[in-house]
């Protein structure tokens, strides 16, 4: 499976002249822990440039006493943002995420646009879902051995 066939395509962007108090009501409208921060300068395509947290909310700027008034999205952003293509096994996506250390993965096509994106816990749902139809293949097997034998 790949990357773009997983990914959240509903992504809260904003511009990163946004203010921080307006990201944050965005976090909690769309109840999501992060707004992909795009370049507004072509209307025809969303170019991800960063993303913020609300981890980097409470940590960078509340934590540290700063004015949220003063503060825009685009001084608080990741400015390196990692991305996966949406063509990237989910395999290569989570080592990319586990070298970087990272819990969101914003998702792009080949051309840079935004295509979704994938968090941690994205992940652990799929994977404890793909762990319990393992798991249940044991005792199907069994029965179906057994009923073979009787």
């Amino acid at each position: 499976m790949s990357a773009g066939a997983f990914c959240n395509r509903e992504v809260v962007v904003a511009p990163a002249t946004t203010d921080i108090v307006t990201i944050a009501q965005l976090m909690r409208q769309h109840h999501v822990g992060d707004v992909v921060i795009v370049d507004d300068s072509d209307p025809e395509r969303v170019i991800p440039r960063g993303i913020i947290t609300d981890r980097d909310i409470v940590l960078e700027l509340v934590a540290g006493g700063v004015a949220l008034d003063r503060v825009a999205a685009g001084d608080v952003m990741s400015h390196e943002l990692v991305t996966a293509h949406e063509e990237d096994s989910l395999w290569q996506t989570i080592q990319r995420m586990h070298a970087f250390g990272i819990r969101r993965m914003v998702v792009v096509n080949n051309a840079g646009g935004l295509e979704g994106i994938l968090t941690l816990d994205d992940l652990i749902e799929l994977l404890a879902d793909e762990l319990s139809t393992l798991a249940k293949i044991l005792p199907h097997s069994r029965a179906r051995e057994k009923s073979r034998r009787e």
